[in-house]
């Protein structure tokens, strides 16, 4: 693991350099005297100009007038636990956040920090990974500073066998975020892509800590393309892909998306906790796109045809074949024919 941070909600940049930040933000409008700033801190005003400076090195506009002080103009757009938290309001997402520049993978950091005792609503954040993975063992492509990559501990109180269902709590979640920072309208394939005009935007991987009697943890893993060009698709993908850029027109802030996908997602897992599945489950078939349509479903060297006639109880899809018979799928891939 390379370049990585770990702070509180209430966390930082770098200690001082953060403070200075969360200042400017409660005087959204205005300016902030050096001198408030060297009062507040408890630094020196020379020290207070040199964390400015860092600041700015770090792509933060910050202006400064004689006499009025400093204001933030416009913030760069990195995914650190200043930026995450700012102006989040979660209750149990997002009570942690550790950040990297780079890292193996994000679920693997996620997995290694719930064994240790990392509380609920984790967050662990990555610029770029080298080692993403995807369903089914794919690799993920992973480049750096144009998505997300991260991945959210959760110790929810449910059977092992109930752990499917919150895939479809994650794809929800993730749709609603697409939709609360585009103009887009995103589609949910089963079990666990969410696409965009067909095109895959996002992927899930789920990974679970259980024993017989109740679910130690789970990572919630989520990678979704935000900004990522043409150009830095591999060419040999199974199945065709796209970014929110491609297909809006336009660049996404990526630290507005996360706080929309984990203020959705902290919405959606307290839903899930008091009322159970059936309302999860209820808006995943309103925005999936293979119900009623007849598919191929390919897992291994085994294939299947026939009509999708929805979810059961753990996510399995029910799959209706030409001789009537419903056959409950619990893994594989989905083609619309």
């Amino acid at each position: 693991m390379r370049g990585g941070a770990d702070h509180s909600r209430s966390g930082s940049l770098q200690g001082f350099d953060a403070q200075i930040l969360a200042l400017f933000r409660q005087q959204p409008t205005g300016f902030v005297s050096g001198e408030e700033l060297s009062r507040d801190l408890g630094i020196s005003r020379t020290a207070v100009w040199k964390h400015i400076k860092a600041l700015r090195e770090l792509g933060y506009q910050i202006e400064a007038i004689p006499s009025q002080g400093y204001r933030l103009v416009a913030a760069p757009d990195l995914l650190t636990a200043a930026e995450l938290a700012a102006g989040l309001a979660t209750i149990r997402i997002g009570r942690r956040f550790v950040c990297f520049k780079e890292t193996a993978s994000t679920n693997q950091v996620a997995f290694k920090l719930a064994e240790e005792g990392a509380e609920e609503g984790t967050v662990v954040v990555a610029e770029a990974q080298h080692s993403g993975k995807g369903r089914l063992g794919r690799h993920w492509q992973s480049p750096a500073g144009v998505n997300l990559y991260c991945s959210i501990i959760i110790r929810p109180p449910i059977l092992p066998f109930n752990a499917p269902q919150l895939t479809f709590l994650t794809a929800v979640a993730v749709a609603r975020a697409v939709e609360q920072s585009t103009t887009l309208k995103p589609r949910i394939k089963w079990p666990n892509d969410v696409l965009v005009n067909g095109r895959k935007v996002a992927g899930l991987l789920n990974e679970m800590s259980a024993e017989t009697e109740g679910v130690n943890f789970v990572v919630l893993g989520i990678g979704v393309n935000i900004n990522m060009r043409r150009e830095q698709f591999p060419a040999d993908l199974r199945h065709p892909a796209t970014s929110l850029f491609l297909e809006g027109g336009k660049e996404v802030g990526r630290a507005i998306f996360v706080r929309a996908l984990l203020t959705a997602l902290d919405g959606l897992y307290d839903l899930y906790l008091n009322g159970g599945y059936a309302a999860i489950r209820e808006e995943w078939l309103t925005r999936c796109n293979v119900t009623g349509k007849m598919v191929s479903v390919s897992f291994h060297d085994r294939t299947m045809t026939g009509v999708v006639v929805g979810v059961d109880d753990i996510g399995a899809l029910l799959l209706e074949l030409p001789d009537g018979r419903v056959e409950r799928v619990l893994a594989g891939d989905v083609t619309i024919l």
